[in-house]
């Protein structure tokens, strides 16, 4: 599909999500995203479900670089040269590229779901994919781009075990995953002031101010699935950390998992057992 495709109606959306997720490129990710992002916001109605059932996707379309890796893999680089700043922005913009495909996959794989649900996972969508763009600019301006380095595959490998469970799903991505984020992030933003990169600095004051609405959408979204399926909400949180996400380890931002959604007996629990 064209981006001037997806442009013109959202009358199947599951087919405008479907195609960013299939996507091959960067220039054509970034902007079928946009378009389906902005087909979506503008329609008044569209189709929550469909004759077509979603498949599995094991992996999305990407570019044939970065050559992806295991965690342990990736060399540990410090702020203090211009090739480690490079090595930590390619690294946040690995993790907006995925997040474009995990927010069209919430839109694709869950159908049923609310209007606003779908709306609100394309809004995400739409930030997510203006995130890559602004690193994408900032590794152009240290000499580097997307594929420069080697990165991971751990968001996409949380999609296909939560792909079978929007309450999994929007406990284990948004409320998991996006929220380390939000624990992170403030410490890194420190560092690259302390050594005068302000500009990376301003992208993730950006990116952390967004993300945090992101993390709403998924406690939103995880609630009402647990309310749907008649479970207590923050028992089953904490039932999906220990089963699929062990212990977190702190620090944890309070504050922005508050404003996330979070409850004060969740983050209660979380801190307690790190301290056990």
């Amino acid at each position: 599909m064209r981006a001037t495709d997806a442009n013109q109606s959202a009358s199947d959306i599951f087919a405008l999500s479907q195609a960013v997720i299939a996507a091959t490129t960067i220039d054509a990710k970034l902007a079928l995203s946009d378009a389906a992002a902005r087909a979506i916001s503008a329609a008044a109605e569209f189709a929550t479900d469909s004759s077509d059932p979603p498949r599995a996707i094991t992996q999305p379309g990407r570019p044939v670089r970065p050559h992806l890796v295991e965690p342990r893999q990736l060399p540990q680089r410090g702020l203090g040269s211009d090739e480690g700043r490079a090595a930590l922005v390619h690294a946040v913009a690995h993790i907006e590229f995925n997040a474009i495909d995990l927010a069209w996959d919430a839109v694709y794989r869950f159908r049923g779901m609310p209007l606003d649900y779908y709306r609100d996972w394309a809004g995400v969508a739409a930030d997510e994919t203006q995130h890559f763009c602004m690193l994408q600019a900032r590794l152009a301006e240290l000499g580097h781009a997307y594929g420069d380095f080697d990165a991971h595959n751990g968001l996409w490998e949380m999609a296909v075990k939560t792909a079978n469970s929007c309450r999994e799903r929007m406990a284990l991505v948004p409320r998991v995953l996006e929220a380390r984020g939000l624990d992170v992030t403030p410490a890194m933003i420190a560092r690259l002031r302390q050594v005068g990169d302000n500009a990376t600095a301003d992208i993730l004051d950006v990116i952390l101010c967004e993300e945090v609405a992101h993390v709403a959408a998924g406690s939103r979204w995880f609630a009402w699935c647990c309310a749907r399926d008649g479970v207590d909400a923050e028992a089953t949180f904490a039932q999906l950390i220990a089963v699929h996400a062990g212990t977190l380890k702190p620090p944890f931002n309070e504050s922005a998992r508050r404003a996330a959604g979070f409850s004060a007996a969740e983050l209660a629990r979380l801190i307690a057992r790190t301290a056990a």
